[in-house]
């Protein structure tokens, strides 16, 4: 994405705020929302609002295309999908205007908001900072569809699960200002809450935590969005719309009267589908071929694990079950020419615990370990970082684990 600029006057002002499906799934909760936006506005701020489709409009519509068709074409699909975002946008829009506020609705084309050319899981490349700026000077708030844009030749795309946090961050590092995140929780907590009632809620938490807890199952935030935060230095506050109870600010570093946690948390990432490729040749080239395909197709590979075993090497990874024809299809056309077999296991669940705390304190491994032998599980695959901890287990064992480490860990 392009460099942040410099603030002028107007954009000294500005706020980014980011509302959920949840928080604007019907003519009532988007009312509240334009309450709260106007409240802002009141207060001297000029507000960019990018908002998610209505409740589960997205899952609907993508339903709706399966119905039709078992294989979406991914850039018809694409022009599917912006729909929800529009729809929610102009509502909003259409609730500020009538209590007072100066507001427009914009799409991705309107600020051109670019992307990658990959359907249904692009990636931001620029925003058109001028359009923005314009669009500034002329009213109060822009309310500005989420998870969309436009590749360089003016197709429309989807950024993927989650990707109206990242619209959101985005359009704050280009304006140089905090982001603003609500849903219906109200912050970041040590665990997810409806998994365990006895979490708590943190006040801060770093970048780095956030990134992992985000990419390994956490749904506070998407992955990609805490990357341009960290990359751009943006402050963001994830906080409820449905309350005023103090939220979570995601920070490059905690405040020097905070002592930084052993563990800052445990996620859970559920469907989660082991990909197994036996007899492969033990020729380095071979398996990198293998990736830089998967890459082509834009599929987001996690838990790797490379066993060497005489002549051949046994590969395993794990990706998410709307991946796996690619993935079908992918090794198919790969593996005969290596004589090579692959095998497709599931359901299983990815637990991960994550703390920037583990650099410079020893024994969470074996503590978190030591949990799982005692839960009577052996993992199919372990990954470390220096900041995290990650196993994949049967997904049925997966909650009651979680729970144990939770209380095992005191989060």
């Amino acid at each position: 994405m392009g460099t942040k600029t410099s603030s002028s006057s107007v954009i000294n002002s500005v706020i980014v705020q980011k509302y959920g499906g949840s928080s604007v799934a019907d003519v009532d909760r988007i009312r509240n929302v334009a309450n709260r936006i106007a409240k802002r506005v009141r207060e001297g701020h000029k507000v960019v609002t990018v908002v998610s489709a209505m409740g589960k409009t997205t899952d609907n519509l993508i339903s709706m295309a399966k119905s039709l068709v078992p294989k979406p074409d991914e850039r018809e699909l694409d022009m599917l999908l912006t729909t929800g975002e529009q729809i929610s946008c102009a509502l909003v829009a259409m609730a500020l205007k009538d209590i007072g506020i100066n507001a427009i609705s914009l799409n991705a084309f309107q600020i051109r908001v670019l992307t990658t050319r990959h359907h249904t899981n692009a990636r931001i490349m620029d925003i058109d900072e001028k359009r923005l700026k314009k669009y500034l000077q002329e009213h109060d708030v822009l309310v500005i569809t989420g998870f969309q844009g436009i590749t360089e030749d003016e197709h429309l795309t989807t950024l993927g699960r989650g990707g109206s946090d990242t619209s959101a961050v985005a359009l704050a590092a280009k304006l140089g200002c905090d982001c603003e995140i609500y849903s219906d929780v109200a912050g970041v907590y040590t665990c997810d809450p409806k998994l365990y009632p006895q979490t708590k809620k943190l006040k801060y938490i770093t970048y780095d935590d956030m990134l992992e807890l985000a990419a390994t199952g956490a749904k506070v935030l998407h992955s990609r969005s805490v990357e341009i935060a960290k990359k751009y230095n943006v402050r963001v506050y994830c906080g409820s719309s449905f309350s005023d109870e103090e939220g979570t600010w995601v920070v490059g570093t905690l405040p020097e009267w905070l002592e930084e946690p052993l563990v800052t948390g445990v996620s859970l990432d559920r469907n989660q589908v082991k990909v197994s490729i036996m007899d492969l040749p033990n020729d380095a080239n071979i398996i990198s071929d293998i990736f830089k395909r998967v890459a082509e197709k834009g599929i987001n590979v996690d838990m790797i694990s490379l066993v060497k075993n005489g002549t051949s090497t046994h590969l395993s990874f794990t990706v998410v079950p709307d991946r796996v024809e690619k993935i079908k299809d992918l090794l198919d056309d790969t593996l005969s020419v290596y004589g090579a077999k692959y095998h497709f296991y599931g359901q299983f669940a990815k637990i991960t615990v994550v703390g920037t705390g583990m650099r410079s304190h020893y024994g969470v491994a074996s503590k978190f370990l030591e949990v799982i032998s005692k839960n009577g599980i052996e993992p199919e695959i372990i990954t470390t970082s220096e900041i995290k901890i990650s196993v994949l287990v049967p997904e049925e064992k997966a909650e009651e684990l979680m729970k144990n480490i939770c209380e095992e860990f005191d989060l």
